[in-house]
């Protein structure tokens, strides 16, 4: 069947065959297939949906389009564990870890920030010399030499995704449920994984901006997952406000190794915590929660997760002494607090505008070919529902020049809302699915 015809059937509504998609999918990847058609059919799913059953069958071709990873010598259960994008998202850095210290192999191909969300490849690499691209083999013996290992996507993994998430960001495709549970699921189910916990994210700061839509979502991941044989549970959680007390790459680095020693914020310590704990109980090695909670926070107190990220730093390239001395990671010459202009409470920290004035100071990127300045972010901030006054640091802004904190500072003014009665604190994570 002929490229176009495909994409006249999915403009005029109706479901694509097996066939169809394989033969789509196989034609754009060997590159008979022009990106304009590509972007026909990405536009055209946008508009039209897939059924599940579709969104399925395009998730395994996308997956099967390139080498899958064959993680079976492995006897650990294999767990990893998704997010949607978040500012201040740091989790994963201390999840792996930590959850790899209680017997069970992460398994992590993550991903590079762009725009305002963060990238978790992005905060590794500001850690001297630590490399995300591994060989298959390397990721291997990284997983059975300390029980996690975080990397890049590889030339020949799932290459269908990398041609059609490229192609889709620079032609308004990227929000369609089925393109980005595709998307998501055949690179997780490429990664030789058991099961699979997905932190998806609402609010002002996350791509799905009201509750529905981030539970849709959601159920979309899980049906695809169940549907292929993979334990898959979610939680929504809130994204109105960054996580912990950080943002940019080098700084949560930082809170990072301070919440593997059992000193990080309330809340991305909260988070790591719960989705940890999910992720034993999907195992199969813990019976319930609470008792996987209490594994969880030993493994901290002991250091014995620390000493894990130690290990994985080393084995990846990386100088592991940045766990004992932090002050190795990257540091930003030009620092400058923003100051609450009256007391009272917070009542917002608007992710999306602080994400913004991150990128402003060079934490991120617009395009994928931009450099990213590993030092630039902001910390300290204030959490809503917290008590402030008036000349108290809200946040203190890092970059390389005043140029850069002077184009954020508007956008951080935005961001920050003071009123003069409490303020309830908005419940972290909002459902479980």
């Amino acid at each position: 069947m002929l490229p176009q015809w495909i994409i006249e059937r999915k403009r005029d509504g109706h479901a694509l065959t097996d066939e169809e998609l394989s033969s789509f999918i196989a034609g754009y990847v060997q590159g008979d297939i022009p990106d304009y058609q590509a972007a026909a059919l990405a536009m055209a799913i946008y508009f039209q949906g897939m059924t599940p059953a579709e969104t399925t069958a395009l998730t395994r071709i996308m997956m099967q389009s390139g080498e899958t990873i064959d993680t079976s010598s492995i006897p650990a259960p294999k767990i990893d564990k998704h997010s949607t994008g978040g500012i201040g998202d740091k989790i994963s850095i201390p999840l792996a870890p930590l959850v790899a210290s209680c017997g069970v192999a992460v398994p992590m191909i993550a991903g590079r920030g762009l725009g305002i969300t963060g990238g978790t490849l992005d905060k590794l690499e500001s850690i001297p010399g630590y490399r995300v691209n591994l060989t298959t083999q390397e990721f291997l013996t990284t997983l059975k030499s300390c029980g996690c290992s975080i990397i890049g996507q590889t030339e020949h993994l799932v290459p269908a995704d990398r041609k059609l998430y490229a192609l889709r960001d620079v032609t308004a495709t990227v929000p369609s449920i089925p393109l980005i549970v595709s998307s998501i699921m055949s690179k997780k189910l490429a990664e030789g994984i058991d099961g699979l916990v997905l932190d998806v994210k609402c609010g002002a700061g996350a791509f799905m901006q009201t509750r529905d839509n981030a539970r849709a979502l959601a159920n979309a991941l899980i049906a695809v997952g169940q549907s292929m044989g993979k334990r898959v549970t979610a939680l929504i959680t809130s994204m109105e406000q960054p996580l912990g007390r950080t943002v940019g790459n080098a700084l949560e680095i930082k809170e990072s190794l301070d919440i593997l020693r059992g000193r990080g914020p309330a809340d991305s310590t909260e988070l790591t915590l719960r989705l940890s704990a999910e992720m034993l109980t999907l195992a199969g090695l813990i019976p319930n929660p609470d008792a996987a909670l209490s594994l969880l926070r030993h493994k901290l107190e002991t250091g014995e997760a620390l000493n894990v990220f130690r290990t994985m730093i080393r084995l990846q390239g990386g100088n592991a002494d940045i766990v004992d001395n932090p002050s190795l990671l990257p540091s930003a010459p030009v620092q400058q607090p923003f100051t609450a202009p009256s007391s009272g409470f917070v009542a917002t920290a608007n992710a999306g505008k602080i994400g913004r004035a991150a990128l402003l100071l060079g934490a991120g990127r617009t395009k994928t070919t931009d450099n990213i300045y590993h030092a630039a972010g902001l910390s300290e901030l204030v959490k809503i529902g917290e008590r402030v006054v008036t000349g108290q640091p809200l946040a203190i802004l890092h970059a390389a020049t005043p140029e850069c904190i002077a184009a954020a500072l508007p956008l951080i003014r935005d961001a920050f809302t003071i009123v003069t009665t409490p303020v309830t604190l908005p419940p972290l994570i909002m459902e479980r699915l």
